[in-house]
C-alpha cells in the first residue's frame, strides 16, 4: 500500500480533527530542503483530513542568503511555522525568531557522498579511506546549508585537508533558485557531500554512503511556531502530524531516520 494511502488508513479523520480547531486555516511554511522531500509526501494527507490549507516557502536552514529561512524571518516575511535544522531552529530561539518552546523533534539524518553514475565507488568507509578520497578527488561539492557548514568549517580542518582542498571545493546553492548537490555531480562534480535525504532521489548519482561514524553528525529535523505565528492551532496540528507514529514509514521511506520510542 503506498505511504500516503497508509497514513491515511491508519490516522484516519476524526483522530486527527479531534486535535485541530474547527475552522480551516492557511498555515504558512518556511521549510528547508532535508526534510523536503517527507513534508511533499505527507502534506496532501494532513490537508485532506484537517482541511487546512499549506502555503509553503524554501529555504536554507542556515546563512545569509536572501532565501534562507533567518533571513527571511528577519526581513517580516510572514511564517507559522519553521522546518529545518534543529541546530538552526535553536539558533532561531535565540534570536527571539520562533517559540523556542514549541519545538518538535521530526527526524534525524546522516551525511552522505555521491559520484556521478557508473563511476567507481570510491572508499569512505573509515576516517583514513574518507581522507584519502578527498585528497585524491578532483572536484567536491558542498550544500550551502547544515551539513556543507559543517564540512567547511569543522571536518576538513578536523581531517587537515582543509588547504589540500581549498582549491577544489565549492559550496552550492541549494533550492529554491539553486539545485541539490547531487545534480551538480550529476552534470560535472567528481563527488558530492549532502545530506542524505537530499541525495537519494536525484538522477544520474550513485549513492556511495553515509560518512563514517566518527566523524558523522547526526543532524535532526525540527519543526518550530514563528513569534510572529497567527494559526497557531492549526500549526501545531501539523507538527503533531508530521511527528505521529503514522508517519514513520515515509520518513523511512525519504532517507530520514524516524526519532526513537515513535
Amino acid at each position: 500500500m503506498h505511504s500516503l494511502t497508509r497514513l491515511l488508513s491508519a490516522l484516519g479523520v476524526a483522530a486527527l480533527l479531534a486535535a485541530s480547531p474547527a475552522s480551516a486555516a492557511d498555515i504558512r511554511v518556511m521549510i528547508s530542503a532535508g526534510f523536503h522531500g517527507v513534508y511533499s509526501e505527507l502534506a496532501p494527507a494532513f490537508e485532506r483530513v484537517s482541511g487546512h490549507h499549506l502555503i509553503t516557502t524554501r529555504g536554507p536552514s542556515m546563512g545569509d542568503s536572501p532565501e534562507s529561512i533567518p533571513s527571511r524571518l528577519v526581513r517580516g516575511e510572514a511564517a507559522d511555522v519553521v522546518i529545518l535544522d534543529g541546530g538552526a531552529a535553536d539558533e532561531l530561539g535565540k534570536r527571539g525568531l520562533v517559540q523556542a518552546s514549541t519545538k518538535t523533534e521530526l527526524a534525524r539524518s546522516l551525511i552522505g557522498m555521491v559520484v556521478q553514475a557508473g563511476a567507481a565507488r570510491p572508499d569512505i568507509g573509515s576516517v583514513e579511506a574518507l581522507k584519502r578520497t578527498l585528497k585524491a578527488a578532483k572536484s567536491i561539492a558542498y550544500s550551502d546549508s547544515g551539513s556543507g557548514t559543517y564540512l567547511s568549517t569543522k571536518l576538513f580542518a578536523q581531517l587537515g585537508i582543509a588547504d589540500d582542498i581549498a582549491g577544489k571545493s565549492r559550496k552550492i546553492r541549494g533550492p529554491p533558485s539553486g539545485e541539490p548537490v547531487a545534480a551538480v555531480v550529476a552534470r560535472e562534480a567528481e563527488i558530492g557531500f549532502q545530506q542524505v535525504a537530499e541525495l537519494i532521489h536525484v538522477p544520474g548519482i550513485t549513492f556511495v554512503g553515509a560518512l563514517p561514524a566518527e566523524v558523522q553528525p547526526v543532524f535532526s529535523f525540527a519543526g518550530v511556531l514563528t513569534q510572529t505565528v497567527q494559526q497557531p492551532e492549526a500549526a501545531s496540528a501539523l507538527l503533531r502530524f508530521l511527528a505521529s507514529s503514522e508517519a514513520v514509514p515515509v520518513i523511512s521511506e525519504g532517507g530520514l531516520m524516524p526519532i526513537a520510542g515513535r
